[in-house]
């Protein structure tokens, strides 16, 4: 498997969640460590945080995982869900805190905001802040039960029939798709090669097709995300974009007004820890040095 980040690796597992894969060095600063955690697609993986990490990890304890089903943590034939993924958040979080004895500031990209978020709700005592960067979940839909989620179960049975289960993941994951993914998501053609170079070579290894599937199903995405954000108590700082398919917040403007939440906009698609690095970077260290008063 290809490692998602050139960095020291240790592999943490636990029977629900199986082996994760945790990026970063030993704690070797007083501050407190950062967890970050890369969004769910066909192809995602710790590379989505890359320009963060090695930015944070010259000045502080910088991590980084492998979400299950992704990179090389565990890509096992199984559903996957937020309960799945926010418990492997929770699995590094605690690592963390017993390697540092300090509660860690936690930053989720996209879809991975849910998990993040989710994580910090169950145990708010672990986490210092919360950074959440081109969130889901703001688009107004009504929420459902706790726990629930926008699964399909029709079409999860589809992608998942044999007689086409691998060729139709083959399809989305051509060169030319990844590409036009990308495009959509950054909202221009110009987009970050090394991430399309590694998406291309992760989506050909064994297994990648699996967590992809839920996702494409909705098993990934919770339908009670609004009330989890909506019981954050941390301070949250929220960046995104304003350009591309993934950069429309409805739903946000409510949660804006509370005094624990930062809003940052940048003139970006929904990758602004690419496109705006110095910008974004410097935006994040500061609240990360004086976080807001919960």
């Amino acid at each position: 498997m290809t490692p998602s980040l050139q960095t020291d690796r240790s592999t943490l597992e636990s029977p629900g969640v199986g082996r994760v894969q945790l990026y970063g060095s030993e704690l070797q600063a007083e501050r407190p460590p950062v967890l970050l955690v890369h969004s769910v697609n066909a192809a995602g993986s710790a590379y989505e945080v890359k320009p963060t990490f090695e930015a944070l990890a010259a000045e502080r304890p910088t991590f980084a995982i492998d979400l299950p089903g992704f990179g090389m943590s565990e890509r096992s034939d199984r559903v996957y869900t937020p309960r799945l993924m926010t418990d492997a958040v929770l699995l590094a979080s605690d690592e963390l805190r017993r390697r540092s004895g300090k509660q860690v500031d936690l930053f989720g990209l996209s879809l991975g905001c849910e998990f993040v978020a989710r994580a910090a709700v169950e145990r708010p005592d672990w986490f210092r802040t919360l950074s959440l960067v081109s969130p889901t979940g703001f688009d107004r839909r009504r929420d459902g039960a706790t726990g629930s989620t926008r699964a399909i179960p029709a079409m999860y049975a589809a992608l998942r029939w044999s007689l086409w289960s691998e060729r139709l993941y083959d399809g989305l994951t051509r060169p030319g798709v990844i590409r036009y993914f990308l495009e959509r998501t950054f909202g221009s053609k110009q987009i970050d090669e090394g991430l399309w170079a590694h998406d291309v070579r992760i989506t050909r290894e064994s297994g990648a097709r699996f967590a992809p599937q839920s996702f494409l199903a909705g098993h990934l995405f919770s339908a009670d995300i609004t009330r989890v954000y909506e019981a954050l108590t941390l301070p949250v700082w929220v960046a995104h974009g304003v350009r591309g398919d993934f950069t429309r917040y409805p739903g946000l403007g409510a949660m804006q007004a509370r005094p624990n939440w930062r809003v940052r906009v940048f003139q970006t698609g929904a990758m602004p820890n690419f496109e705006a690095r110095a910008g974004f970077e410097a935006e994040l260290r500061a609240f990360l040095s004086q976080p807001p008063t919960a």
